[in-house]
C-alpha cells in the first residue's frame, strides 16, 4: 500500500494561472470495451476518443469498487472506500443520515476549493440522500443534478426505484425537463459552470447518469444506430452517442474558453458494464458490474492535459481511480510532483500519476491494488501481475464464502484459469497479503439486505445471458 501526503498551504500561494483547472468525465455502467479507443466497432465516440488521441490511454485502469456509490466515494476521497466503510449501494431514498459519504471524510472538492478553486458538480450524486452528505456541504460551490443512483432521463423521477428525485438546477430549485434529454441537459449545465467566472481556476466533476439504466434515448440519437438488429444494444449505442456528444460540448466550451493547454482532464466509468442489464459489452475481460472479476473493476481511463502530458501515448501499467486525487492535488501544488512536497495531513492510497505518464518514472505506480464489499463476501487483491480474487453472482445471497481464484494476468486477463493448487505458494502470499489489509478496515457502515424475489430475478436474467451464449 502506498500513500501520499499533502499540505494545501502550498497550493493557496500560488498564483491562479499555475495551477490547472480540473475536468473529471465520469460516465455510469459503461463497458469497458464501448468506445472507439478501446475498438469498438459499432460505437463512434470521436469526442471521447479525443481525450486518448490529446492525451494517455490507460489500458489497466481500475476503479476502487464493482458498484456505483462506493467507487464514486473512492474516486472523490482519494481513499479506498473501505477505509470508511462506504462499500456497497442501498435500494431507493435512505433519510437514515448513514447511509452516505461519511462527513468525516474531505472530498477533493474540500481541498480545492481551499486551494482557491472554484467547485462545481454536475449530475448523478450516490453518495447519501439528507441534506449533510448534499454536494454542497461536501466542497462543491455549486451543484446541478440529481442525488439518487438513478434517474429517468425524459422527466424529473428516478429509474423505478421507488423514490423520487428532483432534477436540481444551480440554484437549488427542482429544474424542469421540457421534453429534454438528460445527457444532453447534463452536458450544456457543465458548459455553463465553465464559461461562468474566469477569475479562478476550477474543478468540475461531471457524473453523467448514462448510460445506466433506464435504457432511453431520443430519437435523435437513435437514428444514428438504426442498422443495429439488437433493440438493446441499439438504445444503449444511442445512449453512449448523446454520452459522446455531451462531452464533446464541454471540451469545445474549454477549448473557447482558452483553457485547453492547462486543464487536466479525466475520463472513466465508475464500474464495468452490467452486459445484458443494458446491452453494454467488456470484452474480452470476464464478469461484468457487481463482480471483482475484471469486467467489474477496470474501466476505460483517459488522461488528457496538453502542457504536461504526451499526446497519443498508451500506458499499459496498472492505475486506480483512487490515484486521481493525489494526481489533482500534486498538479494544484504546482511547486513538486513529488510526495515530499506534503506534509502528513491526510494519507491517501492513491499516487500522483503524472511522473509515471511522462514516463520520468519507469516503475510501477502500484504494485498492489486491494477491494472488499464485505455484505456479498467478496475481495480482490492484485499483486504485481497475480491476482487472488472470489465473486458472488450479481447481488446474490452469500450463503456461503466462496473460494478465491488465483490468476496470473499476465497470461491469462481472461480471468479463464484458477492456478490455486498449482501455485500453493504464490496463493498463501496473496491471501496474507490481503488478510494483513482487510485486519486494518473497519466494520462496513451498513449492508443490502436482497430480498429472495431479487435474488430469482437475477439468477433468471444470468439463465437468460447464458442462452443468448
Amino acid at each position: 500500500m502506498r500513500c501520499l501526503f499533502f499540505f494545501l498551504a502550498l497550493c493557496s500561494s500560488l498564483p491562479a494561472a499555475d495551477k490547472p483547472n480540473v475536468l473529471i468525465l465520469f460516465s455510469d455502467d459503461q463497458g469497458s470495451a464501448d468506445l472507439g479507443c478501446q475498438e469498438s466497432k459499432d460505437i463512434p465516440t470521436p469526442n471521447i476518443d479525443s481525450l486518448a488521441k490529446s492525451g494517455v490511454r490507460c489500458t489497466q485502469g481500475y476503479v476502487s469498487s464493482c458498484m456505483c456509490s462506493p467507487s464514486r466515494a473512492g474516486l472523490l476521497t482519494g481513499r479506498s472506500q473501505s477505509r470508511f466503510g462506504h462499500e456497497i449501494n442501498w435500494e431507493g431514498r435512505d433519510d437514515t443520515g448513514v447511509r452516505g459519504l461519511p462527513v468525516t471524510e474531505k472530498t477533493l472538492a474540500d481541498h480545492l476549493k481551499a486551494a482557491g478553486y472554484r467547485t462545481g458538480c454536475v449530475g448523478k450524486w450516490h453518495l447519501g440522500d439528507v441534506a449533510k452528505f448534499h454536494p454542497k456541504q461536501r466542497g462543491f460551490d455549486e451543484y446541478f443534478g440529481h442525488i439518487g443512483g438513478s434517474h429517468d432521463y425524459f422527466a424529473s423521477k428516478d429509474g423505478g426505484k421507488g423514490a423520487t428525485y428532483a432534477l436540481e438546477g444551480w440554484d437549488g430549485k427542482p429544474f424542469e425537463f421540457a421534453n429534454d434529454y438528460l445527457t444532453d441537459i447534463n452536458g450544456r449545465a457543465a458548459r455553463e459552470f465553465i464559461r461562468r467566472d474566469k477569475t479562478k481556476p476550477w474543478f468540475l466533476y461531471v457524473a453523467f447518469n448514462a448510460p445506466h439504466t433506464p435504457s432511453q434515448a431520443s430519437e435523435k440519437y437513435l437514428k444514428r444506430f438504426a442498422h443495429i438488429a439488437d433493440e438493446q444494444r441499439r438504445t444503449y449505442a444511442a445512449m453512449v452517442s448523446a454520452l459522446d456528444d455531451a462531452v464533446g460540448t464541454i471540451l469545445a466550451e474549454v477549448k473557447a474558453q482558452g483553457a485547453e493547454e492547462n486543464t487536466l482532464i479525466f475520463f472513466l466509468s465508475d464500474n464495468g458494464g452490467p452486459l445484458d442489464r443494458n446491452g453494454s459489452l467488456n470484452t474480452p475481460l470476464s464478469g461484468e458490474k457487481g463482480f471483482m472479476l475484471e469486467g467489474g473493476i477496470r474501466t476505460p481511463y483517459l488522461v488528457q492535459w496538453k502542457a504536461r502530458l504526451p499526446a497519443g501515448k498508451v500506458y499499459e501499467k496498472p492505475v486506480s481511480s483512487l490515484d486521481i486525487s493525489a494526481t489533482v492535488l500534486a498538479a494544484a501544488n504546482g511547486a513538486s510532483e513529488s510526495a515530499k512536497a506534503y506534509t502528513p495531513t491526510l494519507a491517501l492510497d492513491g499516487v500522483n500519476l503524472i511522473p509515471y505518464l511522462k514516463g520520468e518514472n519507469e516503475g510501477r505506480p502500484h504494485e498492489v491494488l486491494y477491494w472488499r464489499m464485505t455484505a456479498r463476501s467478496i475481495w480482490a487483491i492484485r499483486l504485481g501481475d497475480w491476482k487472488l480474487v472470489t465473486h458472488n453472482g450479481w447481488h446474490d445471497l452469500p450463503a456461503a464464502k466462496p473460494k478465491p481464484r488465483l490468476i496470473d494476468l499476465a497470461n491469462d486477463p481472461g480471468e479463464l484459469h484458477d492456478l490455486s493448487e498449482k501455485e500453493p505458494a504464490k496463493l498463501a502470499e496473496l491471501q496474507n497479503a490481503y488478510n494483513a489489509w482487510a485486519a486494518t478496515l473497519p466494520e462496513p457502515l451498513w449492508s443490502t439486505d436482497v430480498s429472495a424475489e431479487a435474488v430469482k430475478a437475477r439468477q433468471d436474467r444470468a439463465k437468460r445471458q447464458k442462452m443468448k451464449k
